[in-house]
């Protein structure tokens, strides 16, 4: 019986890749994308000579012969990588699990965004998972994702923080005042740090500076690693105003004059809302401030 050119490909580039892997351990996502990228060419050309079932016979006899379990599902993920890479720039910073959670996207740009997304900040598959669910590219502005595709450009600490910011209400707290929105913040920090962005890290809440003879609380004072800046966040539960404005760009400058040393870079303000005010926004001349909308969930 002839044997089946496009089988015997197949079974010879799974078991080249396996040798490949073993020697050179550094290179496993270049040779497994490559491996997958070639596999899927021959698993499309298979399908137009023998009908789609044949995918089904493969998977059966790589299992019985390589020992593995070679399913019919995995080899349509692998044939449907081939048809991805044929329109997509493939990087071998991502494995071959990152891109199955890109490929079901029909948005070029959205792929494009987490593509280089977990170039940038490593981002292992399990985070990516979490960033694709909490539906981050789409509560980005359209600058920060233009800024992320062109890496040319000067990328601020604001950046990536979303909008709006999801505020995990886990303990299903019925009435919510300021003091219990920073509450539910502190019951899950982590969370609220990455909703943020990156380099993050929390100093403290109602952090009391003096100004003439009074105290006045700062909600949350955090550091950002990454951009060597102080961070004043300001939480309120209604509508931006603009005495809003005024309140934490005192805070902002209390904390350059007598916290920051000349080492750090200018503090950075976040003004969290329950509804955004453009006019407010627009008309405010500090570009240190930022306001964000924000959900309890």
């Amino acid at each position: 019986m002839e044997k089946d050119k496009y089988y015997e490909s197949i079974k010879g580039e799974i078991l080249n890749n396996e040798i490949t892997k073993r020697v050179k351990d550094y290179s496993k996502n270049r040779s497994d994308l490559r491996t997958y990228a070639s596999i899927g060419k021959t698993l499309e050309e298979a399908g137009k000579h023998y009908g789609e079932g044949i995918i089904k016979k493969y998977a059966e006899k790589l299992t019985r012969e390589l020992g593995k379990n070679y399913s019919a599902t995995s080899l349509k993920y692998i044939r449907q990588f081939y048809r991805f890479s044929k329109s997509h720039s493939v990087s071998d910073q991502l494995t071959f699990t990152h891109y199955r959670c890109l490929m079901t996207f029909k948005s070029n740009e959205e792929i494009n965004y987490y593509i280089k997304l977990t170039e940038i900040q490593n981002l292992s598959v399990r985070e990516l998972r979490n960033r694709i669910k909490n539906k981050e590219y789409e509560r980005l502005d359209e600058e920060t994702k233009e800024k992320i595709k062109n890496q040319s450009k000067k990328q601020e600490i604001t950046d990536y923080i979303k909008n709006p910011i999801m505020i995990q209400n886990k303990n299903r707290y019925e009435e919510i005042s300021e003091k219990v929105l920073q509450k539910i913040i502190l019951e899950d920090i982590p969370s609220f740090l990455k909703e943020l962005g990156t380099g993050f890290t929390f100093i403290e809440n109602e952090y009391k500076i003096k100004l003439g003879n009074r105290y006045n609380y700062i909600d949350l004072l955090l550091f950002n690693i990454e951009y060597n800046s102080y961070v004043v966040i300001e939480l309120k539960l209604g509508e931006l105003k603009k005495e809003h404005i005024g309140q934490i760009e005192v805070y902002m400058n209390y904390i350059d004059k007598n916290v920051k040393k000349s080492i750090h870079g200018k503090t950075i303000g976040i003004i969290l809302v329950r509804k955004n005010n453009k006019y407010v926004v627009e008309y405010c001349s500090d570009k240190r401030i930022k306001s964000r909308e924000y959900l309890v969930l």
